[in-house]
């Protein structure tokens, strides 16, 4: 049975609600629960967080998903804030061991301290932009996709746990 582990990113800031990111894990959940083979647990960011129970949430998980939205180019703050936390609970715990390297050559193997080892994950992000505004030439995004620009760093985290 594959156990996913589906994380909404999504909250109530200024004038949004963080309906659609709610909504979005509803339909994720409602999906994947039609199939048995599949065990869930979910956490939303804005709810109150255990940091051990959301360790042991991501060693768990054979798969990973992210709904969250995209503000001002970045996770929303509260997003960020449950990763530094969990992923710092997570030290030695199941998340990463260390950054990788050694004192032997201190210059090589950064990023490859990560326990979660043949974990997937995936990503959606919602954003307030059209998708030309990543694709044609001389709009905002300079052709750059969202993998390759904003979300690059997030990807990265991922790599390293």
């Amino acid at each position: 049975m594959k156990k996913i582990f589906i994380i909404n990113g999504g909250q109530k800031f200024a004038h949004s609600g963080g309906k659609f990111n709610q909504t979005v894990q509803d339909w994720t959940v409602e999906f994947l629960s039609k199939n048995n083979n599949y065990e869930i647990k979910t956490t939303h960011i804005e709810d109150e967080i255990n940091l051990q129970e959301e360790v042991e949430k991501f060693v768990w998980a054979d798969l990973i998903i992210y709904h969250t939205p995209v503000w001002w180019f970045q996770l929303p703050n509260l997003f960020k804030k449950y990763i530094d936390d969990v992923f710092t609970e997570g030290h030695n715990k199941g998340i990463y061991k260390s950054d990788g390297r050694s004192r032997v050559n201190p210059d090589i193997n950064y990023g490859t301290g990560g326990l979660l080892h043949g974990r997937k994950y995936m990503l959606t992000t919602s954003w307030n932009a059209p998708a030309t505004a990543f694709t044609l030439p001389g709009e905002f995004f300079d052709e750059t996709s969202v993998d390759d620009g904003v979300m690059f760093g997030f990807h990265k985290m991922n790599k390293f746990t």
